[in-house]
């Protein structure tokens, strides 16, 4: 049996466009009965001074996938390229 896929969205509060990203990996995800984990990064140095400057950023099975703009086509095509799209 394979491990189920991990999509994330890596956010942080006040970003517009990590409310639109998020609302899209959920519509996406919820086809594939996925529910997405939302991440503030502002709660995790590491990753604030990684991805500040990319926010939001999709990633899927810890890997970026996509950033600043999250493509629902995109994400629906990388998602059924996975165990989850089987």
């Amino acid at each position: 049996m394979s491990q189920p896929v991990v999509v994330e969205v890596l956010t942080k509060q006040g970003c517009h466009l990590c409310v639109d990203a998020l609302a899209a990996a959920r519509q996406v995800c919820a086809e594939f009965g996925i529910e997405p984990l939302e991440r503030d990064i502002t709660t995790d140095e590491e990753l604030l001074s990684i991805y500040a400057e990319e926010l939001p950023v999709l990633l899927i099975d810890g890997r970026v996938k996509d950033f600043w703009r999250i493509d629902p086509q995109r994400l629906r095509r990388l998602l059924s390229e996975t165990d989850a799209g089987r």
